[in-house]
């Protein structure tokens, strides 16, 4: 059934959406052209299929991720979002290795809601791996630090969504200060008046100000 799927996502390809989409991209990676809509509707049966397996093919995400198409590469995200919850502790490297590699906010970000699905069942991940990421030299290593509890809602620890945001307040990348603000901007939803004493407490770069201050 996988060779069906990846031959039914070249059938399916369009070179106008390709351009557009690989244009959005900053011409990061080549596109097929196939929308999220209907590349779910292309994946419906053999994400069915994997929930009954429950359990995570790494071999078969990494000969994804090694495809040149972006979509590959969604769609090995796509699979891990459906089995989050199957997920063992001994994941976590083989998601690091996603998060490293073929990098950029769109495959990233996604792979951070999988991290907080991990640290949630697991907690003690975020001493042994989360922590350690908050002051790697790699940005998105850093980014996903900050953004892992970006749903945790009412269950974000915010001690260390202070802690990691002040290691990397100094940071003029763009996509960790990005990061910065919206976590901040994320959980004033839940804790308004936490984020306004954050900010009059801390300092961080304008950008990350801009987006955490959204709903103040």
């Amino acid at each position: 059934m996988f060779k069906q799927l990846v031959q039914s996502f070249y059938d399916h390809g369009s070179q106008d959406k390709a351009k557009q989409m690989s244009a959005y991209m900053k011409g990061n990676f080549p596109f097929l052209g196939i929308q999220k809509p209907q590349r779910a509707e292309l994946e419906k049966e053999f994400f069915e299929l994997a929930k009954k397996q429950n359990k995570v093919n790494w071999d078969l995400i990494f000969m994804l991720w090694d495809m040149p198409e972006r979509e590959f590469q969604y769609l090995a995200i796509d699979y891990l979002l459906v089995l989050k919850d199957s997920l063992q502790k001994s994941d976590l490297d083989p998601i690091k290795f996603l998060i490293i590699n073929r990098s950029w906010w769109d495959s990233v970000d996604s792979l951070a809601t999988i991290i907080g699905t991990l640290c949630a069942t697991y907690p003690e991940l975020v001493q042994s791996h989360i922590l350690s990421w908050a002051e790697s030299d790699n940005i998105w290593l850093a980014r996903v630090a900050i953004l892992f509890q970006l749903k945790y809602k009412v269950s974000t620890n915010t001690e260390l969504l202070e802690l990691i945001i002040n290691k990397n307040s100094n940071s003029k990348e763009f996509f960790v200060a990005k990061a910065i603000g919206w976590a901040l901007r994320e959980y004033s939803k839940t804790n308004k008046e936490w984020v306004k004493l954050f900010l009059e407490g801390n300092i961080v770069q304008p950008l990350s100000v801009r987006e955490a201050s959204k709903y103040l």
